[in-house]
């Protein structure tokens, strides 16, 4: 016996609004009955005398079956499905991602002959995906209770969260229908609980434009600036908010509820995340992701799911040319893979592009805030080839191999984690971009040493960060469907961002 929440028939919709509250309403149903029954589960003070029914809820789905096998506009980027046929996802979170939903089901609509059917799927909600931030279950579980519960409720299951979609390795079986998504919906929920421990904050407070660096220093410029941003009644930020989900509001905006269950977390967690946020969630999120290839797939895995409208590394990098100098700028329009944390998930023949919109943006904004053109921005600024590798002590290679291989590559720069958010940008169609800040130049005797290293930070983190936020308020500006390439897109895509 299996207690489900009641029966939802498939319904098709010509509206996506309706469509969307559909969603909400299968979900919210979904995630009801899974916490009555919980509480009636803790509820027992024994272990039962007879076997407990199996309590089940499921994700909604979405499904499109259109006999249109081409779209109206060459132009678009996402929003379509290249050959007639059956496509469908489940979805998660409709509260979160109600916006996005509902701009895909309205390009959907737009762009095919067909309604969207919106319905119960026969994926399960695992259990501990259907709570919230601050809502916990297992702590006061007695032993008997822990051992029962994969009896009675459905737990994560790993092989219903791959990325062989995102890898473009899903091949469906046959009757099985086409994904319209590059995430289903359980594999959401994994990052969005994962995004949870790993940076501090709720996935609700993430940004569409997102930082990554490499060096504390940026954050304590990061939190300066958000402070000043929430004092300042006129800025376009409305809210800030630090790890712990600690949120300051802009001056002359009321607390909502819930900012009072923030609280700084006793120990930072291992990438902690900033957010300055914007009402359209336009703003700007800032990551530390330490450092090494390994931190950046991990994070970049998980914020993927958010479908971000770009993500940038600004952090410090070796320089491999005699003729840079320390605080000097690069913008990589190319990159070596030797970071080995994504072979198997992109493999090292795949290039990985640099996409003309950050380029121009980044380039720009160095221009916007230096005040430099021309040949003075030159002086500063280089673009070139970024190898990032995952030896933290390649300088003891020996053997001319390190300078053989970056003469042959053409590099003029490496560092750590760069190719490797760029690589998973391409993986998962986020549009992605580089630059680099020189802290050193060990081939050429020019060693990170405190002293000089403590002179670098002051001189250049603040200029460095503004940089980045210059950026992104360009791609902004420019607009989205300038940003998003169809660079990023197989000829076998699927029709969400």
């Amino acid at each position: 016996m299996i207690e489900q929440p009641p029966f939802v028939a498939p319904t098709a919709f010509t509206d996506a609004e309706a469509a969307l509250a559909r969603v909400q309403q299968i979900h919210a149903a979904g995630v009801a009955h899974l916490g009555e029954r919980l509480q009636a589960f803790i509820a027992l003070r024994e272990p039962p005398a007879q076997p407990l029914p199996r309590v089940r809820a499921c994700y909604p789905f979405v499904r499109l079956a259109t006999t249109q096998s081409h779209h109206p506009d060459t132009r678009l980027a996402y929003g379509f499905v290249t050959h007639a046929g059956r496509y469908e996802t489940t979805l998660a979170r409709p509260d979160l991602y109600g916006p996005y939903y509902l701009e895909q089901f309205r390009l959907l609509l737009a762009n095919h002959d067909a309604p969207l059917v919106v319905g119960v799927s026969s994926q399960p909600i695992p259990l501990p995906f259907s709570f919230g931030d601050d809502e916990y279950f297992d702590g006061g579980l007695a032993p008997w209770q822990r051992a029962l519960l994969p009896e009675v409720f459905d737990l994560p299951d790993l092989m219903a969260m791959d990325d062989r979609i995102a890898n473009g390795t899903h091949v469906a079986r046959p009757g099985e229908t086409a994904p319209l998504a590059l995430f289903t919906a359980p594999r959401v929920d994994y990052s969005l609980q994962r995004l949870r421990h790993y940076t501090g904050t709720s996935p609700d407070w993430f940004q569409n434009f997102v930082l990554f660096t490499n060096y504390q220093f940026y954050i304590d410029e990061f939190i300066a600036l958000g402070e000043a941003e929430m004092q300042n009644p006129a800025s376009p930020y409305t809210t800030f908010v630090q790890p712990g989900n600690v949120v300051t509001r802009r001056r002359g905006c009321a607390p909502e509820p819930g900012d009072e269950r923030g609280a700084a977390p006793e120990r930072m967690p291992q990438m902690p995340a900033y957010h300055l946020m914007r009402e359209d969630r336009s703003g700007i999120t800032l990551v530390n992701i330490g450092v090494g290839p390994s931190n950046a797939k991990n994070i970049t895995d998980h914020i993927a799911v958010l479908r971000p409208h770009a993500w940038i590394m600004i952090g410090h990098c070796a320089g491999l040319r005699n003729r840079q100098q320390l605080g000097d700028y690069v913008l990589a329009h190319g990159y070596v893979r030797a970071d080995h944390v994504l072979d198997d998930d992109l493999p090292l023949w795949i290039p990985v592009p640099a996409l003309a919109e950050v380029q121009i943006a980044l380039q720009e904004a160095v221009a916007d805030v230096t005040r430099l053109q021309g040949a003075e921005l030159k002086r500063v600024m280089r673009t070139g080839t970024v190898a990032t590798t995952d030896n933290r002590n390649w300088e003891l290679l020996g053997g001319g191999a390190p300078q053989q291989r970056f003469s042959q590559s053409r590099a003029v720069a490496l560092d750590m984690e760069s190719a490797t958010i760029a690589a998973n940008g391409f993986r998962f169609r986020v549009p992605y971009g580089t630059l680099l800040c020189v802290s050193d130049k060990p081939l050429h005797g020019e060693i990170k040493l405190p002293g000089m290293a403590n002179h670098f930070y002051r001189e250049r983190v603040s200029q460095h960060l503004a940089i980045g936020i210059r950026a992104i308020e360009r791609l902004r500006q420019d607009g989205l469907d300038r940003l998003h390439s169809r660079k990023l897109r197989s000829f076998a895509e699927v029709a969400f961002q």
